[in-house]
């Protein structure tokens, strides 16, 4: 068991590192928990909308969060090996790619909008109005476009204060900017202080300014301390990148972006095939999802923190501590995950009572939520795994390893299940959800490889 769990200098570094991360998530999806019940509060057909849209942008948050990680794995590796001129350079790196991202993302959105909410809407004998829930959808998206930008530039700095160890900044960011839209939240959407009510709208001029104001928070601060972020000094007098840089974080970097975006749309996917079951399916899922994010806080607070301290080990050259620190870390992961699940599932019941909403749909949220809890240890393994593969820049390894396995394993058994079943959508969840135990079995496997044991820094140094 000693090989598992550390000393209290190793738990000191990793409570250090995890909790700001944990506790931004615990408020962010919080707050996002409320949302969803305000929103609730209005109608099944509002929730639905704004479900579908959010799932929309779920995959852009991902593709600007996949497309800036291959440089924040250099990020980490360079700070830990204190060459500041290589973290400007990652930085510079990661401005070129939100641009691109945030490019064709917008265009898309504006483009094919409509078309994209309709995928989610199929018709039934259940009582919802599926015109009503586009138009609202479409309402919602129309103000949410304005967010896009800010929450790119937002990842850039949260992003690289994370991979330099700087966990406050951004989980203070974090929590003003998710008080400020859980207060406009409650003014905006029920018209409160002689302020109209605005349903959708106000939800989502709301989550609009609340970003903005969180971008100003990470971005400014660490610009006006340049003598705490020495690696900032000089970033724009320069917008020069070494090419044979580019090439490498391209070459790693390409498979995390592809990978996210992959992910993304094959979870979009998954519920867009759970959504055949019934319109009911969506706001239950919404429901479930919202409300199970709030748990998931703690495998992917771990995960970061996988992330932060194997990238910063590795890039010293501190290998075999690496190896023990991720074994450990992992444990800890399960551990905590498991935990973290029993509490879920006990309170699996209680969550849906909270949301104006017809008794179906409460009761489908409440069983999915008891399916996602029993499988947090699994999830808890996968992402740790994940994230130990991805901090040794071993990216195509996780590229087939996640979004590889959705689309291979996950997307086509749910799709068949749908389409050409008439499995209810509990035991179809079930099915697909416990697909997640092979990769538990491909991610040890990886793990004790140590093909991830590897300083990506040495040929790179500025």
């Amino acid at each position: 068991m000693k090989k598992f769990i550390g000393d209290k200098a190793f738990y000191r570094r990793l409570f250090a590192v995890m909790l700001p991360i944990l506790l931004q998530n615990v408020i962010t999806n919080f707050v996002s928990l409320l949302d969803n019940i305000m929103v609730g509060h209005v109608g099944t057909e509002q929730m639905s909308g704004v479900a579908i849209v959010n799932q929309l942008m779920f995959v852009y948050n991902l593709a600007i969060f996949g497309g800036i990680s291959g440089a924040g794995i250099f990020t980490a590796q360079f700070f830990g090996g204190r060459d500041y001129e290589g973290v400007r350079h990652t930085v510079r790196m990661k401005y070129y790619t939100v641009f691109i991202v945030l490019v064709l993302f917008t265009g898309a959105f504006l483009t094919f909008g409509d078309k994209l909410i309709m995928l989610f809407l199929h018709e039934s004998t259940e009582d919802i109005d599926i015109g009503l829930t586009l138009a609202y959808g479409r309402e919602y998206l129309a103000v949410m476009l304005i967010q896009m930008l800010p929450f790119a530039l937002m990842q850039v700095y949260a992003g690289t204060l994370r991979e330099t160890g700087v966990t406050r900044l951004p989980m203070a960011a974090g929590v003003i900017a998710i008080c400020l839209n859980l207060v406009l939240n409650y003014l905006l959407i029920f018209g409160k202080l002689g302020l109209p009510a605005l349903g959708v709208r106000g939800a989502a001029i709301a989550t609009v300014t609340a970003r903005f104001a969180e971008c100003a928070i990470v971005v400014v601060i660490p610009h006006l301390r340049t003598d705490k972020f020495a690696y900032l000094k000089g970033l724009f007098s320069s917008f020069r990148v070494p090419r044979r840089l580019v090439g490498n974080m391209i070459a790693k970097g390409a498979p995390l972006m592809v990978n996210e975006l992959l992910w993304s749309l094959g979870m979009t996917i998954l519920n867009q095939c759970y959504s055949y079951k019934g319109p009911e399916v969506i706001p239950a899922v919404s429901i479930s999802s919202t409300a199970s994010n709030l748990f998931f806080c703690a495998f992917f607070a771990m995960g970061s923190t996988v992330s932060i301290m194997i990238g910063q080990l590795l890039g010293a050259g501190e290998f075999e501590r690496a190896v023990d620190e991720d074994r450990k870390l992992i444990a800890f992961s399960i551990a905590l995950c498991t935990a973290v699940g029993a509490v879920m599932a006990a309170v699996a019941h209680l969550i849906p009572e909270l949301y104006n909403t017809i008794d179906s749909v409460k009761e489908l949220a409440a069983s999915l939520l008891i399916v996602s809890a029993c499988m947090m240890p699994v999830d808890a393994f996968t992402n740790a795994a994940y994230f130990t593969l991805r901090s040794g820049g071993k990216t195509f390894i996780t590229f087939l390893f996640d979004s590889g396995f959705v689309w291979v394993v996950c997307v086509p058994a749910a799709f068949i299940i749908s389409h050409f079943t008439d499995i209810p959508i509990i035991p179809m969840f079930i099915i697909v959800r416990g697909l997640d135990v092979i990769k538990c079995v491909v991610g040890y496997v990886f793990i004790k490889r140590r093909a991830w044991v590897h300083n990506l820094t040495l040929d790179n140094r500025a």
